[in-house]
């Protein structure tokens, strides 16, 4: 038996490492306070103190979601200061469709051996993200797991809570045959589709990571790791003046799956896919796998983040309140009656 004493560290756990993390992270974090915020981080459990008096009825909406494959290229390219935005992006995004107000935000980061330094370029994101969202970073968890991950890799979720009056919740219900659909811009792929993206331009076309990709003027890195966009505050903004019908994120499905999630039973959406300005990105990964139509709008966004319902009396008017808040908006369809046996989305190539 050896005399030497076994430590954590030995086994690949650097508690100091996790400590030189934290104090790191302190001023990202506290500058995304609000002031229901009662602790800074540090103790076992973040405190929000909910003002209930601004609400009739308070409901809480929660949400959570991770990265995915988009850490793939971020470990790729070194460079990890914006898949941070990106994770808090897919949860906000989530429940503001809802009509909630993001309140607070966790996150979890796991990797095999704790780099604080490259931690705090995520939290960094993070941070930047909650700034944008308006919410707060009032807590989260870093665990160091050696073996678990590759070298230099990590994994992040998060975890959102928000609030919204129960008689403003925003579930599609009011959603009826005229309505028009307005598609707010995508920053790019967001956060889906990255597993076939990677082999579309990695594998078919050929590309490395620091290539330009054809016809962007950009490199590859620069396109795959453009952040999520994060329309809270627009959305917001409209619902002050706005009866917005429904809202739908486009998320991992695409408007083929995600738009379905709102619609009520009888209605489908007919989509016009000439009625928006499609980032060349989109074609691209077309061209390079021949993909199927149907399969490039089940798994990328294809330039539309968000799609909104609103009565066609109304159209214009929140078009051009999205275009004053510095988003790129389009009528991009409209809603029909549906057949019993119809498909929820119909895509109009004329």
């Amino acid at each position: 038996m050896s005399d030497k004493r076994a430590t954590y560290k030995d086994a690949g756990v650097d508690i100091a490492a996790g400590n030189s993390f934290v104090n790191m992270i302190k001023p990202l974090v506290k500058a995304t306070s609000r002031p229901e915020v009662l602790a800074d981080i540090g103790g076992f459990g973040g405190l929000f103190s909910l003002n209930a008096s601004k609400y009739k009825n308070p409901v809480l909406v929660s949400g959570t979601d991770g990265v995915g494959t988009k850490l793939k290229i971020a470990f790729m390219a070194d460079r990890h200061d914006t898949v941070g935005i990106d994770l808090v992006a897919m949860c906000v995004n989530d429940i503001i469709v809802q009509g909630a107000e993001p309140l607070f935000f966790l996150d979890y980061l796991a990797t095999g051996k704790l780099l604080p330094e490259k931690a705090a370029e995520v939290v960094k994101g993070i941070a930047e993200g909650c700034k944008q969202a308006g919410c707060a970073l009032i807590g989260g968890e870093t665990a160091e797991m050696p073996g678990f991950y590759a070298d230099g890799e990590y994994d992040v979720a998060g975890f959102t809570v928000g609030v919204v009056d129960r008689d403003s919740i925003i579930d599609g219900s009011c959603i009826s045959v005229g309505n028009r659909l307005i598609g707010i811009a995508s920053s790019g792929l967001h956060s889906n589709g990255y597993s076939l993206a990677r082999k579309l331009i990695f594998d078919n076309m050929g590309l490395e990571i620091g290539s330009e990709l054809p016809g962007t003027g950009n490199s590859v890195a620069d396109v795959l790791l453009t952040p999520t966009r994060i329309y809270v505050r627009s959305i917001l903004n409209l619902l002050k003046d706005f009866s917005i019908k429904g809202i739908a994120h486009i998320t991992g499905g695409g408007l083929l799956e995600n738009v379905p999630r709102v619609l009520p039973k009888g209605c489908v959406a007919k989509i016009h896919l000439n009625s928006w300005e499609r980032p060349v990105l989109f074609d691209l990964l077309r061209d390079a796998g021949n993909v199927e139509l149907n399969e490039m709008y089940r798994t990328f966004n294809m330039g539309i983040g968000m799609v909104l319902a609103v009565a066609e009396d109304q159209a214009e008017e929140v078009i051009d309140r999205l275009k004053g808040l510095g988003e790129k908006a389009w009528i991009i369809g409209e809603i029909a009656a549906c057949r019993v046996g119809d498909e929820c989305v119909e895509l109009v190539e004329a």
